[in-house]
């Protein structure tokens, strides 16, 4: 069972979404984002590829993932051009995945609800005393809860900086447990663990391991920190970088 960070936003809860505690069974559309256009990009951890054909249903570009997943490809509304994969194309994304449930229709992904972290995004004021505000990029907290919450609040601004900024609760991040597929976090839940990689049993990331244990595991596996920055060396003639 492959493990996967999703996003779940605050309006889109709030609209029409059902509450979620961690344990639950659940079936969402997702959709795949860029993740620099969220809250103006900065995020690590939860960044998701998905690799797989291209179809066209209905208009939406799914992906079949090739562990699996069925993830719907989001479009720039404010690029001209669609920059999209073809359908027949095979494609390899890497962004947010991202509770979708307005618009078109697509098949959903079900799944159990391993860990669940409210987001709460940092806001500045765009020019002072504009009252309009922005995403601070990567200035975000997470918290781990044990039930998402149907709605989310707004802080008093504060001045840092020399800036107004305000942190508002803007949806959370779920770790979803999705039964016939594989992932980055499946595969780093493996290494953390000592588990072996090669020819993984379906589900033996998580299993035998006391819920206190995982929800400690996953947090450790999502958070806001950046990377340290990678370590130049040589090899070969080029210059290549350390990774985690």
């Amino acid at each position: 069972m492959g493990l996967w960070h999703v996003f779940y936003a605050d309006w889109q809860m709030e609209c029409c979404g059902t509450p979620f505690s961690v344990g639950d069974e659940v079936s969402w559309p997702l959709l795949l984002l860029d993740a620099d256009e969220m809250f103006g990009g900065g995020w690590h951890d939860q960044l998701t590829k998905v690799s797989g054909p291209v179809e066209d249903v209905g208009g939406v570009r799914l992906v079949r993932e090739e562990t699996g997943l069925t993830v719907a490809l989001g479009a720039d509304p404010d690029d001209d051009e669609d920059r999209r994969p073809l359908p027949g194309d095979w494609t390899r994304s890497v962004g947010m995945l991202s509770v979708e449930r307005h618009g078109a229709r697509w098949p959903q992904v079900a799944g159990r609800v391993r860990a669940v972290q409210v987001l709460t995004q940092a806001y500045a004021e765009s020019a002072p005393g504009s009252r309009s505000w922005e995403p601070v990029a990567g200035r975000r907290r997470l918290r781990t809860v044990e039930r998402c919450p149907k709605w989310f609040t707004d802080a008093d601004a504060e001045r840092a900086d020399g800036q107004r900024r305000r942190w508002r609760k803007s949806g959370v991040v779920v770790t979803l447990e999705v039964p016939g597929t594989d992932s980055w976090l499946s595969y780093a839940v493996r290494e953390a663990r000592g588990m072996p990689q090669q020819d993984p049993e379906p589900g033996a990331e998580t299993k035998d391991l006391p819920a206190a244990a995982l929800t400690a595991l996953l947090e450790s596996l999502s958070t806001v920190t950046p990377p340290p920055t990678p370590t130049a060396r040589r090899r070969h003639g080029r210059t290549e970088g350390h990774r985690r």
